[in-house]
């Protein structure tokens, strides 16, 4: 079904910035936000407090359960935020959501161990970057979204992202 309003998910590793990205990114659509976190099982979270990196069998229900949210939006539009490292994982999303675009967060490595050592309050734990680091898939040309330098201020990230989905924005078109 298309959509007048768009499905994105703002995807990368822990301490790219998802969250307040896709806050913002939301607000600026006027669009309904969902945190991947707050869709996680309990067992999920719990083992990524305990240091445990989760496994493609802990991510399929947390996969299905951003699936659900997001199908439930496809008439109106929304944001969601989450990891969606691998392409199956995204392409387990776009089969439940189709025509979600996927907004990839680029951040060095050495700045997400900043940010992630500097942020209080998450259960994710620096010592499992590396494991989201192993396992993550660049965009390809064959997806649609579009890959951003994240390691600037979030207005000028946003604004990339609006850009880039207004096709009447000069020089901008959705990738």
């Amino acid at each position: 079904m298309t959509t007048s309003q768009p499905l994105i998910a703002v995807m990368g590793v822990s301490g790219s910035g998802k969250t307040t990205v896709g806050e913002r990114l939301a607000t600026a659509l006027g669009l309904a936000y969902a945190d991947g976190d707050d869709l996680h099982p309990a067992a999920n979270i719990a083992k990524m407090t305990a240091g445990i990196p989760l496994d493609d069998a802990d991510r399929l229900p947390w996969l299905d359960a951003m699936g659900h949210w997001l199908a439930a939006h496809e008439d109106r539009g929304a944001v969601v935020s989450c990891s969606a490292l691998k392409h199956e994982y995204r392409d387990r999303l776009r089969a439940a959501a189709s025509g979600l675009y996927f907004v990839a967060l680029d951040v060095p490595r050495a700045e997400l161990v900043r940010r992630m050592t500097t942020r209080t309050g998450h259960f994710m734990r620096v010592e499992l970057l590396d494991s989201q680091l192993a396992i993550l898939q660049p965009l390809t040309a064959q997806e649609y979204g579009r890959t951003v330098d994240a390691t600037r201020d979030v207005d000028t990230v946003v604004h990339e992202v609006l850009a880039a989905l207004d096709p009447g924005s000069a020089g901008t078109q959705p990738r």
